[in-house]
């Protein structure tokens, strides 16, 4: 099979296609035949050795996938091959054919293509888990997105409108505002040339926002914090700006608000039942149009250095898709 291999922790340059022998399934594990896999920034972090999980090389990256069942493993009980499924990975999608756990799998509507459905788990799964389970995000609550029109930026922006919220994106460009406001964002702040604390606190009326979705860090968290309202809650999901913030305490305590940590990699692999119900959840809404992930471009193997490096340079609105 062919399967792309990051063979230098250089970056996106130190990938490239390799032809490797076909995975077997053991007990309890699923082997598919990968149709199309999902790019996401963690892929630009493991190809530069910085992620949280650190795969020596040569290793496939990629976290997602959606396919055809081809084999099952003994044990094996709630797919059976022929069906089409998505699933999640730490590593290793970047390939013709993936072994993963039974419980890493859920089934794909027929109505959600395999490239839909390959965009979709990490990024609305990820979101799902911040904004449901760490959050408790409720009806007209007011959401703050950052990075809004990037891959789980713009999951944040549909999930949070889907659970009766009021979403502000921000994002760096008009261009990127607009994108948002077609997946239903009810407000936006270009934060590049506006002050996103005046901004936020100006569109609630002064209350501040309730819950504040962070993927970027850097210099907005600080930002978001200082525009969270009285017992807001500050998902932390991840830091595409590069920096790891540190944020100033007596914040917390003067807003009584609470600072949450989102690790839905973690959370996935202690809870794997859990997290299957929120996938299933997640492609039932996709399948009745609730949510539509938005597939910015579809790629061949031969070219995932080029989508790793796209994203590296946030040119992307919504995910990359590679396909075999």
């Amino acid at each position: 099979m062919r399967a792309v291999r990051v063979h230098e922790l250089i970056g996106p340059k130190g990938l490239r296609v390799d032809e490797l022998p076909d995975p077997t399934p053991s007990t309890g594990e699923v082997l598919l035949d990968v149709a199309a896999a999902g790019v996401n920034f963690p892929d630009v972090l493991l190809s530069h050795g910085k992620y949280q999980f650190k795969p020596e090389p040569p290793f496939i990256p990629g976290g997602e996938a959606a396919g055809v069942v081809r084999a099952v493993g003994p044990g094996v009980t709630s797919v059976a091959v022929g069906d089409r499924v998505a699933a999640t990975l730490i590593h290793g999608a970047f390939a013709e054919r993936i072994v993963v756990p039974e419980l890493a799998t859920v089934k794909l509507p027929d109505e959600v293509s395999f490239e839909v459905g390959a965009a979709t788990l990490l990024t609305y799964a990820t979101t799902y888990h911040a904004l449901v389970d760490r959050a408790a995000l409720a009806k007209d609550e007011t959401l703050l997105v950052l990075g809004a029109a990037g891959g789980v930026g713009i999951a944040a922006v549909e999930l949070g409108k889907v659970l009766g919220a009021h979403v502000i994106a921000a994002a760096s460009t008009d261009e990127k505002i607009a994108f948002c406001k077609q997946h239903g964002a009810d407000e936006g702040i270009v934060y590049t040339r506006e002050d996103l604390k005046e901004r936020a606190k100006a569109l609630t009326g002064g209350n501040g926002v309730d819950v504040v979705y962070d993927p970027v860090g850097g210099p907005y968290s600080e930002a978001a914090l200082r525009a969270i309202a009285w017992e807001g809650r500050h998902l932390v999901v991840g830091f595409a700006a590069g920096d790891i913030p540190k944020l100033p305490l007596n914040l917390v305590l003067l807003k009584s608000c609470d600072v949450v940590g989102v690790f839905w990699g973690a959370f996935a692999m202690r809870d794997p039942a859990k997290n299957r119900e929120n996938a299933a959840q997640i492609f039932e809404w996709v399948a009745q149009k609730k949510l539509v992930p938005h597939v910015d471009t579809v790629l061949p193997f031969d070219r995932a250095s080029e989508a790793l490096e796209r994203m590296a340079r946030r040119e992307v609105m919504g995910k990359l898709v590679l396909v075999p």
